[in-house]
């Protein structure tokens, strides 16, 4: 049985530091809309206070997760033990997508000092923290970042891959609104 946590303590804020990786869950209102999942890895994750955290969303192949907390805000993060005691700890919240075009994004982007910049920043506002026992995940030995996406995102002039976002992820697979360069 899971336990409800008020905030985010000394222990839980200890047990998701450890962790190399995480999963993020959306979904969107549309009744036959598509729920997405994606691991999250590289140092990309911050608490901000015991009820507010953020992650860096460095761009993958869709827009799925913002245009969710565009369409609702729900969001949940997971993170599990791989390795160690066994446990499961759930980040239920509402979302808010800032993207590298808004205003407030060079602030929380200080947050995450080993990135140069990235698609968008999820801030979480945590409504449920739980979490269970997660005895049936297995171990696994962490063997490094793979460096592929962070190589791709550093080496790109800023101005291209910026472009390159509102190209490709203007629109989800549900026909979402994704990333929607602003008007000049």
């Amino acid at each position: 049985m899971g336990k409800i946590h008020e905030k985010l303590d000394d222990k839980l804020t200890a047990f998701i530091k450890a962790q190399k990786m995480f999963f993020v869950a959306t979904a969107p209102m549309l009744s036959d809309g598509h729920v997405n999942m994606s691991p999250k890895g590289y140092d990309s994750f911050s608490i901000i206070d015991p009820r507010t955290v953020a992650y860096l969303d460095l761009g993958g192949s869709g827009i799925e997760t913002l245009a969710h907390i565009k369409d609702n805000g729900r969001i949940t993060i997971m993170f599990c033990a791989f390795e160690g005691r066994a446990n499961i700890l759930r980040l239920y919240g509402q979302g808010e997508a800032i993207s590298f075009d808004d205003e407030n994004y060079a602030e929380l982007l200080a947050l995450f000092p080993s990135h140069t910049h990235a698609r968008s920043i999820i801030k979480i506002n945590i409504t449920r923290i739980q979490d269970s026992c997660g005895w049936g995940v297995p171990f696994y030995e962490f063997k490094g970042e793979r460096d592929q996406l962070k190589r791709y995102i550093e080496n790109k002039d800023v101005k291209d891959w910026q472009q390159s976002r509102y190209d490709g992820n203007f629109e989800s697979i549900d026909g979402l609104e994704g990333l929607i360069k602003p008007k000049t």
